[in-house]
Protein backbone atom coordinates (compact mmCIF):
# COMPACT_ATOMS: atom_id res chain seq x y z
CA UNK A 1 0.00 0.00 0.00
CA UNK A 2 1.38 3.75 -0.86
CA UNK A 3 1.08 5.70 2.30
CA UNK A 4 2.19 8.96 1.35
CA UNK A 5 3.68 10.04 -2.28
CA UNK A 6 4.50 13.94 -2.45
CA UNK A 7 5.27 15.37 -5.73
CA UNK A 8 6.50 18.71 -6.43
CA UNK A 9 8.58 20.18 -9.49
CA UNK A 10 10.99 22.36 -8.44
CA UNK A 11 13.95 24.29 -8.68
CA UNK A 12 15.92 22.62 -5.43
CA UNK A 13 17.87 25.42 -5.57
CA UNK A 14 14.73 28.02 -5.85
CA UNK A 15 14.05 28.23 -1.63
CA UNK A 16 17.67 28.48 -0.42
CA UNK A 17 20.11 29.39 -3.51
CA UNK A 18 20.37 32.63 -5.62
CA UNK A 19 22.95 32.00 -8.80
CA UNK A 20 24.55 28.77 -6.97
CA UNK A 21 24.37 30.60 -3.92
CA UNK A 22 23.01 28.71 -0.13
CA UNK A 23 22.02 31.62 1.85
CA UNK A 24 22.33 30.33 4.86
CA UNK A 25 20.16 31.48 8.43
CA UNK A 26 22.85 33.66 9.49
CA UNK A 27 22.32 37.07 8.87
CA UNK A 28 24.48 38.27 11.65
CA UNK A 29 25.70 36.63 15.57
CA UNK A 30 28.18 38.68 17.29
CA UNK A 31 29.85 38.20 20.74
CA UNK A 32 31.71 41.12 22.34
CA UNK A 33 32.83 43.34 19.39
CA UNK A 34 32.70 39.99 16.61
CA UNK A 35 29.62 39.29 14.43
CA UNK A 36 29.22 37.54 11.13
CA UNK A 37 26.68 37.94 8.79
CA UNK A 38 26.39 37.10 4.44
CA UNK A 39 27.67 33.44 5.17
CA UNK A 40 26.86 31.63 1.87
CA UNK A 41 27.98 28.39 0.06
CA UNK A 42 28.49 28.62 -3.73
CA UNK A 43 28.58 25.74 -5.48
CA UNK A 44 30.18 24.13 -8.43
CA UNK A 45 28.81 21.00 -8.12
CA UNK A 46 30.42 18.64 -8.38
CA UNK A 47 33.74 19.93 -7.97
CA UNK A 48 33.55 22.54 -5.39
CA UNK A 49 31.72 24.10 -2.73
CA UNK A 50 33.25 27.62 -1.59
CA UNK A 51 32.18 28.73 2.01
CA UNK A 52 32.34 32.56 2.79
CA UNK A 53 31.39 35.29 5.36
CA UNK A 54 32.02 38.63 6.06
CA UNK A 55 33.70 39.15 9.38
CA UNK A 56 33.29 42.46 11.44
CA UNK A 57 35.12 43.27 14.77
CA UNK A 58 36.52 46.70 16.34
CA UNK A 59 40.04 45.20 16.57
CA UNK A 60 41.52 42.76 13.88
CA UNK A 61 40.09 39.47 13.22
CA UNK A 62 43.21 37.26 13.91
CA UNK A 63 42.00 34.09 13.24
CA UNK A 64 38.69 32.41 11.08
CA UNK A 65 38.11 28.96 10.71
CA UNK A 66 35.52 26.64 9.28
CA UNK A 67 34.24 23.25 10.64
CA UNK A 68 31.85 21.13 8.74
CA UNK A 69 30.19 18.11 9.21
CA UNK A 70 28.98 15.76 5.79
CA UNK A 71 26.47 13.23 7.01
CA UNK A 72 27.02 9.64 5.98
CA UNK A 73 27.17 6.27 6.91
CA UNK A 74 29.49 5.88 9.76
CA UNK A 75 30.99 4.86 13.24
CA UNK A 76 32.25 8.28 14.89
CA UNK A 77 31.24 11.60 13.76
CA UNK A 78 34.09 13.69 12.19
CA UNK A 79 34.38 17.15 12.57
CA UNK A 80 36.63 18.46 9.66
CA UNK A 81 38.34 21.95 10.27
CA UNK A 82 39.64 24.00 8.33
CA UNK A 83 41.90 27.41 8.36
CA UNK A 84 39.55 30.23 5.92
CA UNK A 85 41.50 32.55 3.68
CA UNK A 86 40.97 35.94 5.03
CA UNK A 87 43.08 39.68 5.75
CA UNK A 88 43.58 40.52 8.96
CA UNK A 89 41.49 43.57 9.52
CA UNK A 90 38.31 45.07 11.15
CA UNK A 91 36.32 44.21 8.45
CA UNK A 92 36.98 41.39 6.12
CA UNK A 93 35.67 38.41 3.86
CA UNK A 94 36.68 34.82 4.63
CA UNK A 95 36.45 31.33 2.02
CA UNK A 96 37.26 28.32 2.15
CA UNK A 97 37.23 26.30 -0.95
CA UNK A 98 36.09 22.23 -0.45
CA UNK A 99 37.61 20.10 -3.05
CA UNK A 100 35.89 17.41 -4.53
CA UNK A 101 38.71 16.30 -6.13
CA UNK A 102 40.54 15.58 -3.28
CA UNK A 103 37.75 14.98 -0.65
CA UNK A 104 35.88 12.60 -2.84
CA UNK A 105 32.33 12.78 -4.53
CA UNK A 106 29.44 14.55 -2.37
CA UNK A 107 26.38 13.52 -4.30
CA UNK A 108 23.04 15.40 -4.11
CA UNK A 109 21.07 15.06 -1.12
CA UNK A 110 23.67 14.85 0.90
CA UNK A 111 23.51 17.34 4.35
CA UNK A 112 26.47 19.10 5.36
CA UNK A 113 26.60 21.11 8.64
CA UNK A 114 28.84 23.83 9.26
CA UNK A 115 29.76 26.71 11.21
CA UNK A 116 32.48 29.35 11.86
CA UNK A 117 35.23 30.08 14.61
CA UNK A 118 36.19 33.55 14.88
CA UNK A 119 38.98 35.45 17.10
CA UNK A 120 40.51 38.66 17.51
CA UNK A 121 44.07 40.34 18.16
CA UNK A 122 42.15 41.17 21.70
CA UNK A 123 41.63 37.52 22.76
CA UNK A 124 37.67 37.90 21.95
CA UNK A 125 36.67 34.51 20.31
CA UNK A 126 33.25 34.12 18.41
CA UNK A 127 31.70 30.52 17.40
CA UNK A 128 28.72 30.77 15.20
CA UNK A 129 25.62 28.72 15.23
CA UNK A 130 25.22 25.44 12.94
CA UNK A 131 23.97 25.83 9.65
CA UNK A 132 22.50 23.16 7.53
CA UNK A 133 22.70 22.45 3.49
CA UNK A 134 21.45 20.21 1.38
CA UNK A 135 23.97 19.14 -1.78
CA UNK A 136 22.02 19.87 -5.13
CA UNK A 137 23.20 19.44 -8.20
CA UNK A 138 22.85 23.25 -9.38
CA UNK A 139 22.85 22.71 -13.37
CA UNK A 140 19.43 20.78 -13.75
CA UNK A 141 16.26 22.45 -12.34
CA UNK A 142 14.82 18.97 -10.32
CA UNK A 143 11.60 17.56 -9.83
CA UNK A 144 10.96 15.10 -6.83
CA UNK A 145 9.30 12.32 -5.65
CA UNK A 146 9.29 11.17 -2.62
CA UNK A 147 7.73 7.66 -1.75
CA UNK A 148 8.63 6.04 1.76
CA UNK A 149 12.27 5.55 2.14
CA UNK A 150 13.08 6.92 -1.37
CA UNK A 151 13.68 10.52 -2.73
CA UNK A 152 13.89 10.55 -6.40
CA UNK A 153 15.12 13.31 -8.71
CA UNK A 154 14.73 14.17 -12.23
CA UNK A 155 14.40 16.45 -14.79
CA UNK A 156 13.51 17.34 -18.11
CA UNK A 157 10.89 15.13 -18.51
CA UNK A 158 6.96 14.73 -16.87
CA UNK A 159 5.11 13.54 -13.78
CA UNK A 160 4.58 9.51 -15.98
CA UNK A 161 8.85 9.53 -16.26
CA UNK A 162 9.54 9.52 -12.52
CA UNK A 163 6.63 8.06 -11.38
CA UNK A 164 7.88 4.99 -13.82
CA UNK A 165 11.29 5.12 -12.40
CA UNK A 166 9.64 5.11 -8.84
CA UNK A 167 7.41 2.10 -9.45
CA UNK A 168 10.84 -0.06 -10.77
CA UNK A 169 12.26 1.17 -7.35
CA UNK A 170 9.53 -0.02 -5.26
CA UNK A 171 9.26 -3.27 -7.19
CA UNK A 172 12.79 -3.78 -6.16
CA UNK A 173 12.18 -3.00 -3.01
CA UNK A 174 9.54 -5.66 -2.39
CA UNK A 175 11.34 -7.98 -4.47
CA UNK A 176 14.77 -7.51 -2.23
CA UNK A 177 12.65 -7.92 1.16
CA UNK A 178 10.69 -11.23 -0.40
CA UNK A 179 13.66 -12.93 -1.64
CA UNK A 180 16.09 -11.83 1.27
CA UNK A 181 14.34 -9.99 3.93
CA UNK A 182 16.17 -7.30 3.49
CA UNK A 183 14.71 -3.13 3.95
CA UNK A 184 16.29 -0.05 3.76
CA UNK A 185 17.17 1.39 7.47
CA UNK A 186 17.91 5.08 5.89
CA UNK A 187 16.24 7.35 3.16
CA UNK A 188 17.93 6.47 -0.01
CA UNK A 189 18.38 9.03 -2.53
CA UNK A 190 18.41 8.59 -6.69
CA UNK A 191 19.49 10.83 -9.26
CA UNK A 192 18.57 9.95 -12.78
CA UNK A 193 20.32 11.82 -14.94
CA UNK A 194 18.51 11.74 -18.79
CA UNK A 195 21.73 11.51 -21.24
CA UNK A 196 25.13 10.06 -20.79
CA UNK A 197 26.81 13.50 -21.09
CA UNK A 198 24.79 15.11 -18.09
CA UNK A 199 25.44 12.51 -16.07
CA UNK A 200 29.80 12.45 -17.46
CA UNK A 201 29.51 16.20 -16.11
CA UNK A 202 28.40 15.06 -12.68
CA UNK A 203 29.81 12.32 -11.99
CA UNK A 204 33.44 12.08 -11.23
CA UNK A 205 35.21 9.53 -12.46
CA UNK A 206 32.32 7.54 -13.96
CA UNK A 207 33.67 5.44 -17.07
CA UNK A 208 32.16 6.03 -21.03
CA UNK A 209 30.39 2.81 -20.33
CA UNK A 210 28.71 3.16 -16.67
CA UNK A 211 24.86 3.22 -16.53
CA UNK A 212 25.15 4.33 -13.04
CA UNK A 213 26.63 4.11 -9.96
CA UNK A 214 26.20 4.03 -5.84
CA UNK A 215 27.37 5.83 -3.22
CA UNK A 216 26.59 3.64 -0.17
CA UNK A 217 28.24 5.82 2.07
CA UNK A 218 25.69 8.70 1.07
CA UNK A 219 23.17 5.95 0.52
CA UNK A 220 22.53 7.72 -2.43
CA UNK A 221 22.21 6.53 -5.75
CA UNK A 222 23.27 7.88 -9.71
CA UNK A 223 21.90 6.56 -12.58
CA UNK A 224 21.32 7.18 -16.56
CA UNK A 225 17.89 6.65 -17.84
CA UNK A 226 17.12 7.93 -21.46
CA UNK A 227 13.66 8.56 -22.36
CA UNK A 228 14.14 6.98 -25.47
CA UNK A 229 15.84 4.11 -24.33
CA UNK A 230 13.30 3.50 -20.88
CA UNK A 231 13.09 0.13 -21.28
CA UNK A 232 16.50 -0.71 -21.10
CA UNK A 233 17.78 1.48 -18.84
CA UNK A 234 15.29 1.14 -16.42
CA UNK A 235 16.77 -2.08 -14.22
CA UNK A 236 20.11 -0.09 -13.31
CA UNK A 237 17.79 1.35 -10.81
CA UNK A 238 17.23 -1.90 -9.16
CA UNK A 239 20.87 -3.08 -9.30
CA UNK A 240 22.43 -0.06 -7.79
CA UNK A 241 19.29 0.01 -5.27
CA UNK A 242 20.21 -3.27 -4.08
CA UNK A 243 23.93 -2.20 -3.54
CA UNK A 244 23.09 0.75 -1.49
CA UNK A 245 20.44 -1.45 0.68
CA UNK A 246 22.84 -4.34 1.04
CA UNK A 247 25.44 -1.72 2.16
CA UNK A 248 23.20 -0.67 4.87
CA UNK A 249 22.23 -3.54 6.23
CA UNK A 250 25.69 -5.13 6.64
CA UNK A 251 27.34 -2.09 7.66
CA UNK A 252 30.29 -2.84 10.36
CA UNK A 253 33.76 -1.91 10.98
CA UNK A 254 35.35 -5.28 10.08
CA UNK A 255 34.95 -6.13 6.48
CA UNK A 256 33.02 -5.52 3.48
CA UNK A 257 30.65 -8.44 1.57
CA UNK A 258 32.60 -10.50 -1.11
CA UNK A 259 32.22 -9.56 -4.38
CA UNK A 260 30.03 -12.52 -5.37
CA UNK A 261 27.34 -12.07 -2.62
CA UNK A 262 27.22 -7.92 -3.52
CA UNK A 263 26.93 -8.40 -7.14
CA UNK A 264 25.09 -11.25 -7.22
CA UNK A 265 22.09 -10.27 -5.26
CA UNK A 266 22.21 -6.51 -7.40
CA UNK A 267 22.17 -8.64 -10.17
CA UNK A 268 19.64 -10.82 -8.90
CA UNK A 269 17.15 -8.25 -7.72
CA UNK A 270 17.49 -6.28 -11.51
CA UNK A 271 16.59 -9.27 -13.02
CA UNK A 272 14.30 -11.27 -10.99
CA UNK A 273 12.07 -11.51 -14.31
CA UNK A 274 14.60 -13.67 -15.11
CA UNK A 275 15.44 -12.45 -18.21
CA UNK A 276 19.19 -12.50 -17.45
CA UNK A 277 21.29 -10.68 -20.62
CA UNK A 278 22.85 -13.54 -23.08
CA UNK A 279 25.91 -12.12 -22.03
CA UNK A 280 25.52 -13.52 -19.03
CA UNK A 281 24.13 -17.08 -19.27
CA UNK A 282 26.68 -17.32 -22.53
CA UNK A 283 29.67 -17.06 -20.36
CA UNK A 284 28.28 -19.43 -17.70
CA UNK A 285 27.05 -22.15 -20.00
CA UNK A 286 30.75 -21.65 -21.48
CA UNK A 287 32.47 -21.66 -18.31
CA UNK A 288 30.64 -25.38 -17.41
CA UNK A 289 31.40 -26.90 -20.85
CA UNK A 290 35.22 -25.97 -20.60
CA UNK A 291 35.76 -26.61 -16.65
CA UNK A 292 36.96 -23.38 -16.86
CA UNK A 293 34.46 -21.92 -14.17
CA UNK A 294 36.07 -19.23 -11.27
CA UNK A 295 35.86 -20.34 -7.62
CA UNK A 296 34.27 -18.99 -5.12
CA UNK A 297 37.21 -17.99 -3.27
CA UNK A 298 38.45 -16.01 -6.37
CA UNK A 299 34.97 -14.21 -7.01
CA UNK A 300 35.08 -12.53 -3.39
CA UNK A 301 37.48 -10.22 -4.49
CA UNK A 302 37.31 -7.18 -7.09
CA UNK A 303 36.56 -9.13 -10.66
CA UNK A 304 38.65 -9.14 -13.59
CA UNK A 305 39.02 -5.94 -16.03
CA UNK A 306 38.53 -8.30 -19.14
CA UNK A 307 35.38 -8.38 -20.64
CA UNK A 308 34.91 -12.41 -20.82
CA UNK A 309 36.00 -12.78 -17.00
CA UNK A 310 34.26 -10.33 -16.10
CA UNK A 311 31.09 -11.35 -17.76
CA UNK A 312 31.38 -15.14 -16.16
CA UNK A 313 32.29 -13.38 -12.51
CA UNK A 314 28.50 -11.65 -12.70
CA UNK A 315 26.93 -14.93 -14.26
CA UNK A 316 28.54 -17.48 -11.47
CA UNK A 317 28.08 -14.54 -8.65
CA UNK A 318 24.02 -13.81 -9.60
CA UNK A 319 23.55 -18.12 -10.06
CA UNK A 320 25.41 -18.64 -6.88
CA UNK A 321 23.03 -16.64 -5.18
CA UNK A 322 19.71 -17.86 -7.34
CA UNK A 323 20.81 -21.16 -5.95
CA UNK A 324 21.44 -20.52 -2.08
CA UNK A 325 18.07 -18.53 -1.72
CA UNK A 326 15.81 -21.24 -4.12
CA UNK A 327 17.58 -24.24 -1.93
CA UNK A 328 17.95 -22.91 1.38
CA UNK A 329 14.82 -19.33 1.44
CA UNK A 330 14.88 -15.92 2.16
CA UNK A 331 15.67 -16.47 6.11
CA UNK A 332 18.45 -17.87 5.65
CA UNK A 333 19.67 -15.39 3.52
CA UNK A 334 18.57 -13.08 5.61
CA UNK A 335 20.62 -14.33 8.67
CA UNK A 336 23.36 -14.97 6.31
CA UNK A 337 23.31 -11.23 5.87
CA UNK A 338 23.10 -10.16 9.35
CA UNK A 339 26.40 -12.18 10.12
CA UNK A 340 28.10 -10.10 8.26
CA UNK A 341 27.22 -7.22 9.96
CA UNK A 342 28.08 -8.90 12.99
CA UNK A 343 31.60 -8.58 11.57
CA UNK A 344 32.50 -12.56 10.28
CA UNK A 345 34.71 -13.69 8.13
CA UNK A 346 33.59 -15.15 4.90
CA UNK A 347 34.11 -19.09 5.37
CA UNK A 348 32.50 -18.40 9.13
CA UNK A 349 29.57 -16.60 7.85
CA UNK A 350 28.46 -19.57 5.40
CA UNK A 351 30.01 -22.30 7.92
CA UNK A 352 27.33 -20.61 10.75
CA UNK A 353 24.25 -20.15 8.40
CA UNK A 354 24.31 -22.99 5.99
CA UNK A 355 26.77 -25.83 7.29
CA UNK A 356 29.72 -24.75 4.93
CA UNK A 357 32.40 -23.05 3.40
CA UNK A 358 33.16 -21.47 0.36
CA UNK A 359 34.64 -24.44 -0.94
CA UNK A 360 31.19 -26.65 0.09
CA UNK A 361 29.36 -24.15 -1.34
CA UNK A 362 31.03 -24.06 -4.74
CA UNK A 363 30.92 -28.37 -4.89
CA UNK A 364 27.21 -28.13 -4.30
CA UNK A 365 26.36 -25.12 -6.43
CA UNK A 366 28.60 -26.61 -9.30
CA UNK A 367 26.31 -29.64 -9.10
CA UNK A 368 23.51 -27.65 -8.85
CA UNK A 369 24.26 -25.77 -12.16
CA UNK A 370 25.12 -28.72 -14.41
CA UNK A 371 22.08 -30.37 -14.04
Amino acid sequence: MIKKITALTVSLCLLFTIRGQWISPISAQGEGQISVNNSVIASNYPNTFTFSCHVQDNVNVSDVRLDYQVQEMSFAQVTSEAEATYKPATSTDADYQLNMQQYGQIPPGTEIDYWWTIKDTAGNKLQTSTNHYIVVDNHHTWNELTQGMINLYWYGQNQSFGQTIMSEAQTALTTLANDTGAIPNETINISVYTSAQDYTASVMGAPEWSGGEELSQYNSVLVIIRPNALDSDLSAVAHELTHVIVNQITFNPYNSIPFWLNEGLAVHIQFSNGNIPSQFTSALSNGIATNTLISIRSLSDPFSAYADKANLSYAESVSIVTYLIDQYGAAKMNQFLTNFEQGMAYDDALQANYGFNMDGLYTQWKAWVQK
